[in-house]
């Protein structure tokens, strides 16, 4: 084929493919059938609200439904006897002091949260509380049974999953129940366990967004999930020092936050029926960034803080 030609059909196609492309993401449900979940949460309460009580536990949880919040954040971890315990560590030993992974231990043996317990989110603050006991979290499910929660499964154990899905059918909270994990092959199993579940975007296939959204394929392609659940890059290094060497590189947080935060990206998600939340948000002025470029839920570790935050700041009528 002459070069000239093949030349001339590219510039044509990009030239009928480009603004097809931008005019689908501005308008995707001509394409895609707008998910319908039901909730719709503003206001996410991370660890059950990590900075105001001891993350975890029954207190917090308490305490964030009864300052307004809208969804619980927690993580699950299974005993040694077989209980689904809420605890966002395997190993105790920042939680409790003690040394050991919860696996390892039957339940009535499970040790103390510290009393005065570091918040990962705000470095150098600390929180604390009159319940020090992990939660259980068939407990959870039955104190809060109206109460949108997000499940993050850290572990790839058969067992665990199959445990949580069973709590989640028992207690007849599926729609309001949100599978979560930064793992593929961990969310596969929980699909399979429970279908009907909505989920949360893993790092794989937020990769995969992005590399859609970059190349205009986005508004072309059918997408399972529910949720987009990321950083707000900018905490990173100033209220979260992570332990991943790369992420201590000023460069590369930047680099991500240029990538990542993009409020076309965002707006054509939300139309799409997704809800974007991000996290973790512990001040107004995190807050105000996060839903200026797209969000449309904030996670935090201080759920009377966010609260009063909402409170200025309503949507207005048309997005209620």
């Amino acid at each position: 084929m002459d070069w000239m030609l093949v030349i001339a059909l590219i510039i044509l196609f990009l030239d009928l493919f480009i603004p097809c492309s931008l005019y689908l993401l501005k308008n995707p449900l001509i394409l895609h059938k707008k998910k319908k979940l039901d909730f719709y949460s503003r206001h996410i309460s991370h660890r059950g609200g990590a900075g105001e009580k001891i993350e975890n536990t029954m207190e917090a949880f308490t305490h964030a439904e009864e300052v307004g919040t809208q969804m619980l954040e927690l993580d699950c971890h299974l005993t040694q006897d077989g209980y689904v315990m809420v605890s966002h560590d395997k190993n105790l030993k920042r939680q409790t002091g003690l040394d050991v992974a919860i696996s390892s231990l039957k339940r009535k043996d499970l040790p103390l949260y510290k009393d005065h317990l570091e918040v990962t989110f705000n470095v150098g603050h600390y929180s604390t509380g009159k319940d020090r006991k992990m939660a259980l979290l068939e407990d959870v499910f039955k104190k809060f049974p109206k109460m949108p929660i997000n499940i993050e499964v850290k572990e790839n154990k058969d067992e665990l999953i199959e445990k949580v899905a069973s709590l989640v059918k028992k207690y007849k909270r599926e729609s309001i129940t949100v599978w979560a994990t930064d793992d593929s092959v961990i969310m596969a199993k929980c699909k399979k366990q429970c279908p009907s579940m909505p989920y949360s975007f893993t790092m794989g296939r937020i990769f995969f967004l992005l590399v859609l959204f970059y190349t205009g394929l986005l508004p072309f392609m059918p997408l399972e999930e529910s949720l987009l659940q990321f950083y707000l890059p900018s905490v990173i290094n100033r209220k979260y020092i992570p332990e991943e060497s790369i992420l201590k590189n000023r460069f590369v947080v930047s680099l991500i936050e240029k990538l990542t935060m993009r409020k076309s990206l965002f707006d054509h998600l939300v139309k799409r029926g997704m809800q974007v939340q991000l996290f973790v948000c512990n001040e107004e002025s995190d807050m105000d960034a996060a839903f200026s470029v797209g969000a449309t839920g904030v996670m935090s570790d201080y759920p009377a803080l966010l609260s009063e935050y909402l409170k200025n700041h309503p949507l207005p009528p048309s997005t209620m």
